[in-house]
């Protein structure tokens, strides 16, 4: 589904990413590890064309998309939800998942959002709600379903158990588990928690210092040695 061959990328003086080459498949989760400011966010901007590549290539399905815009991007099957959620705190939790459908026909919206309030129900009876006015953690959730509605064949989740409530971590497990079983989306995890991710994820990346340091399928990975990637 996604290819990244040696993706680098800087700002100002600093070489923040260096050489990274990755794939993610569909009907897996690839966890993406590592500590904070070694270069996992930078990357998934990078992916979703937010910040612009260096050199390198990023391909979704054999096209290369390196250099479209972010909302050709979304259009081709990507969805992003970003470290901090960024949800709309002035507009309804309605309106906020309405907004994730911006590129979906009228006539799927009641489909999309029945799928939608199966895998979250505690958003049906917050419809009328403020975003602002929910907990990080239903805004976690909220920000989840805004990108799953578009139908995404790619979805990209930044640290989604930071400031998080252990029932709602779970829950957020859940989700994942059930789109990973589902066989028909890529999903790619950004985290630094090792539990969460070992898991979930059928392949690790993990990255130190702009870099890809370790990589391979979960039966394959040494638990330990990921985790002193992991430890400050």
């Amino acid at each position: 589904m996604l290819e990244v061959q040696q993706v680098n990328q800087y700002y100002g003086g600093s070489h923040t990413l260096r050489g990274v080459s990755m794939s993610v498949q569909t009907g897996q989760c690839t966890a993406l590890l590592g500590r904070n400011g070694v270069g996992k966010t930078t990357l998934l901007k990078c992916l979703m064309g937010v910040l612009p590549v260096a050199s390198g290539q990023v391909s979704l399905d054999g096209q290369d998309i390196t250099k479209i815009a972010p909302y050709k991007r979304a259009a081709l099957g990507m969805a992003y939800v970003p470290q901090g959620r960024e949800i709309f705190a002035r507009l309804t939790v309605e309106e906020n998942i309405l907004m994730g459908m911006a590129t979906k026909p009228a006539r799927d919206a009641r489909r999309i959002k029945g799928e939608i309030y199966e895998l979250f129900p505690v958003l049906k009876s917050m419809l009328s709600r403020r975003g602002g006015d929910l907990s990080g953690g239903q805004q976690q959730q909220l920000a989840i379903a805004r990108a799953l509605v578009s139908e995404p064949r790619l979805i990209i989740l930044d640290e989604p158990t930071e400031g998080i409530q252990p029932s709602i971590i779970k829950d957020i497990g859940r989700v994942i588990r059930l789109l990973r079983e589902r066989g028909d989306i890529a999903i790619l995890l950004c985290e630094q928690y090792f539990d969460f991710a070992h898991e979930l994820a059928d392949r690790f990346v993990v990255m130190s210092r702009g870099e890809v340091v370790a990589e391979g399928e979960h039966a394959d990975m040494n638990s330990e040695d990921v985790r002193r990637h992991l430890s400050v």
